[in-house]
């Protein structure tokens, strides 16, 4: 074997361990962390960096949102910190929506990584806290300054030394002290075990820097990410979807033009900025277009500074898609989340037989602000919590499978458990199941959503800040497919809610939701009939679903 090939599988082998260094780094996040957004959920990301601030790597575990945006975060951090005031045992915090990843409750930190004295990269990762304070999660806001406390870039701890005047003033400004600090602590930990890793590989190697590997890792990304532009018709293509939004319905559009080497995707015609806490900083914007092209046209390629420089993403200022301070953003993903399906619409004109049909897109997430019933009525061991749920309805139909049932796409996060939400507060589920006849018919079925019922402990009351989207516009099927069941939000006494805003929920009374599903694909009579028998066998679809939907007469 040749010096040069030997070289390059080394280089592949030290690109590979990388990988696996920052996916420990998240793994220990995971397992460090207070809240459930992150240790159940897995509503975070990991990633390293070179001296330059460009991401090498990221952790398989983590969302798309949180790291593709924090892909330009560090630049952030370099500017505002200094590299001349950088030392070793550093930790760097801000949760500043538009320098992190577009909204207050994601905490960002960064920590310079040392070798032999010498500063050698960044580690940087990023959760999801359950308060920040101010209003709390939710779409009620006016302004960013109504949604929390807001942590400029700064350091949280220096040589070491953590700024415990930081850590008080982080104390008394939200909701659960104790889980937002701690969170804050597992991120630093995290960065500090992804260090350690490094250091490992660094003297098992015998490197200096890791100027050799990112110059190989950024060269052959960027090279392969263009191959499979370049293989695409020059064209421009253009896509729209409207969606709920708060009070009035929100128009998301794109165009699509393909060059020889990379991608334009332009969100001009958008609609404007929302007076609620729906809007999206352009950076989150960034991120899920990225990921959406990115799926499409070359998935295999690991995610990094450049396999994503190719695609260059503009929306107008003053548009829905680039929020500029002080817009509220609290509820950033739920628009941002439908940001893919809208441009993998604009790509099926290019890739036909490729992209699903649309989904649920954004996360049904909910937060319960529980406090002891009013009037005397309350137990003495009644106490007030703060409860964040992230659930998911159905995705699309793909051009050759089924949906995926319940399954968070895009933003990739897990559901929590149960046992474990019923745990953070006086909370109780009492149903959480598929949702039948939810999934969009065509010849390939969309996923299933799911029902929900959701009540307090005896002595309780709450009010329920709901995120909701696809109440009154549902995932559109595509080449023939069928849309998606459609949101309702209810109570048991048949009251119906709003799909975004903190309600008041009477006490005794419970929550029932029925969650989205995604839209099937193709013509729904030629959905092959063991497949449609196995669906009503197994409570997927009605047998009157069956019969209206797809033709076909279940045996009696």
């Amino acid at each position: 074997m040749s010096t040069e090939a030997l070289s390059a599988v080394s280089n592949q082998v030290m690109w590979n361990r990388l990988i696996s260094v920052v996916e420990e780094q998240a793994q220990t996040l995971v397992r460090t962390a207070f809240s459930t957004s992150v240790r159940e959920a897995g509503d975070l990301s990991a990633g390293v960096y070179d001296l330059d601030g460009n991401m090498l790597a990221q952790a398989v575990t983590g969302t798309p949102g949180h790291v593709n945006a924090m892909a330009e975060s560090v630049k952030h951090f370099m500017r505002e910190i200094g590299t001349d005031n950088m030392f070793d045992g550093d930790v760097y915090i801000t949760n500043d929506p538009w320098m992190g990843t577009g909204h207050l409750h994601d905490i960002t930190v960064v920590s310079p990584s040392f070798f032999k004295g010498k500063m050698v990269g960044y580690f940087a990762c990023t959760a999801h806290v359950v308060d920040i304070g101010g209003r709390g999660f939710g779409a009620d806001a006016n302004s960013v300054y109504e949604e929390g406390l807001c942590i400029p870039i700064m350091k949280f701890a220096e040589r070491g030394a953590v700024d415990m005047g930081l850590v008080k003033i982080v104390r008394n400004n939200v909701r659960e002290a104790d889980q937002v600090v701690g969170d804050i602590y597992a991120l630093a930990a995290c960065n500090e075990i992804g260090h350690r890793r490094l250091v490992e590989m660094l003297e098992e190697f015998g490197l200096e820097t890791l100027e050799p590997i990112a110059e190989f890792i950024l060269e052959n990304s960027y090279r392969a990410t263009v191959e499979r532009i370049a293989a695409l018709p020059r064209k421009s293509v253009t896509n729209d979807m409207t969606i709920d939004g708060y009070s009035e319905p929100i128009r998301l559009c794109v165009r699509l033009d393909i060059e020889e080497d990379h991608i334009r995707a332009d969100f001009s015609g958008t609609s404007g900025i929302d007076k609620k806490a729906i809007n999206v900083p352009h950076v989150y914007t960034m991120a899920y277009a990225c990921y959406a092209l990115k799926c499409a046209i070359a998935p295999e390629i690991p995610n990094n500074a450049a396999s994503l420089s190719p695609f260059r993403i503009s929306a107008p200022e003053g548009s829905i898609l680039n929020a500029e301070h002080p817009a509220p953003v609290a509820l950033r993903h739920v628009i941002g989340h439908m940001i893919p399906d809208t441009v993998l619409g604009a790509l099926h004109d290019i890739l036909p037989g490729t992209v699903p049909a649309e989904g649920a897109g954004s996360l049904c997430n909910f937060q319960l602000s529980i406090r002891p019933q009013s009037g005397g009525n309350a137990p003495a061991d009644a106490r007030r919590a703060e409860v964040l749920m992230f659930n998911c309805g159905g995705s699309g139909a793909r051009p050759s499978l089924d949906g995926m049932n319940a399954t968070a796409f895009p933003s990739g996060v897990m559901t929590m458990p149960i046992e474990a939400t019923e745990h953070t507060g006086p909370v109780i589920i009492w149903r959480k199941e598929l949702r039948p006849d939810s999934g969009g018919a065509g010849k390939f079925r969309g996923g299933l959503g799911q029902y929900m019922e959701i009540g307090t402990t005896e002595g309780h009351e709450f009010d329920f800040s709901a995120m909701f989207d696809r109440v009154r516009h549902p995932a559109r099927g595509r080449e023939g497919g069928l849309e998606g069941g459609a949101t309702r939000f209810e109570l048991d006494d048949g009251t119906v809610m709003r799909g975004k805003g903190k309600q008041a929920i009477p006490p005794g009374r419970i929550a029932f939701l029925a969650l989205p599903g995604g839209a099937g694909y193709g013509d729904p009579k030629e959905r092959d009939p063991d497949l449609i028998a196995r669906d009503v066998a197994g409570g997927y679809i009605s047998a009157d679903a069956a019969e209206r939907d797809y033709g076909y007469k279940a045996k009696s």
